[in-house]
């Protein structure tokens, strides 16, 4: 349905909201592929209450996406049906401290936010998140990692929305988290979490979040349009090495490519197309699996109509 439509239908439902509402919203302008469709409806709302009432409000029959920094994330070209929910800095993107060890996290906060946040409090455990290009949603969702740590190693409780707009409080254990996935319901909005480091020298800090970014920029490439690692690593194996045996490191679909620097990234050497992306990523999977055995499973998020 056309976004305008949508809203007008739906103005009655969105009394009292006090966050912004736009109606077909390119996704290609908010994603790092800098591809898609566009949103029917995007919605940022003020804070968790706006967030609250707005869900509470919104028919049952609309779907609902939740979106965060666009990093790793894939909109097809159709854009995306019924509403997205994108939270905004003002209302979810800071970071406080608790006690002696902990960090208070909106989702909305920069992964190195949090990163410069602990290391401004003196709390070690958090450097990998400087290597991160993401943001707190994101990673809660998909426990993200890197240098051998991961989110479930510091999250002591998560907090969200469902697509009521009743009000949840996670532990640990029940966010099930796995290798690249948590267990938390699907419908689920993160807004928060609560983590814990270890004290630490704020020197030593530094260093290895240093020694983070400098693996990051010779071993990856952060300066093209891309989405962070494309497939997950199968047990036992590293997927750029699976991909490169497959002879598939530079490969091409329109202008998609995959990176010659770091073959588990695709990049959108310009005017790529989201269909392009994904041409490209399965035409990968085919290949890695015909020389390997081994099936490719994607770690990049990929929504919407094709």
């Amino acid at each position: 349905m056309n976004g305008e439509i949508l809203l007008r239908k739906l103005q009655s439902n969105f009394a009292g909201v006090r966050g912004r509402l736009t109606p077909d919203a390119s996704m290609a302008k908010i994603t790092w592929f800098q591809v898609g469709g566009s949103a029917d409806i995007l919605f940022q709302p003020a804070d968790e209450e706006d967030l609250s009432q707005f869900l509470k409000n919104l028919p049952d029959d609309i779907p609902v996406t939740v979106v965060g920094v666009g990093s790793n994330l894939l909109v097809r070209d159709g854009g995306l049906e019924g509403v997205v929910v994108r939270l905004s800095a003002r209302g979810f993107g800071s970071t406080k401290r608790i006690g002696e060890t902990r960090l208070l996290a909106g989702a909305a906060v920069p992964d190195k936010k949090l990163a410069a946040s602990a290391h401004e409090a003196g709390l070690g455990g958090f450097e990998f998140f400087h290597g991160i290009p993401g943001g707190i949603g994101g990673a809660l969702r998909m426990n993200a990692g890197a240098n051998g740590t991961e989110t479930t190693n510091r999250v002591i409780e998560v907090y969200g929305i469902d697509r009521q707009g009743e009000y949840h409080k996670l532990s640990h254990d029940q966010m099930g988290y796995t290798y690249r996935h948590s267990g938390a319901p699907e419908d689920m909005i993160f807004t928060g979490a609560l983590f814990e480091g270890k004290h630490a020298d704020k020197e030593a800090i530094q260093c290895a979040m240093d020694e983070v970014q400098h693996h990051r920029e010779t071993v990856q490439p952060i300066k093209e349009k891309t989405g962070g690692s494309t497939f997950k690593n199968p047990e036992g194996y590293s997927s750029w090495k699976l991909i490169d045996e497959a002879g598939m490191r530079g490969a091409v679909v329109g202008k998609a490519q995959m990176s010659p620097m770091h073959c588990n990234f695709m990049i959108n050497t310009g005017g790529a197309t989201a269909a392009d992306l994904e041409a490209l990523g399965e035409k990968v999977r085919e290949a890695v699996r015909k020389n390997s055995g081994v099936e490719l499973q994607w770690e990049i998020k990929r929504i919407g109509r094709k």
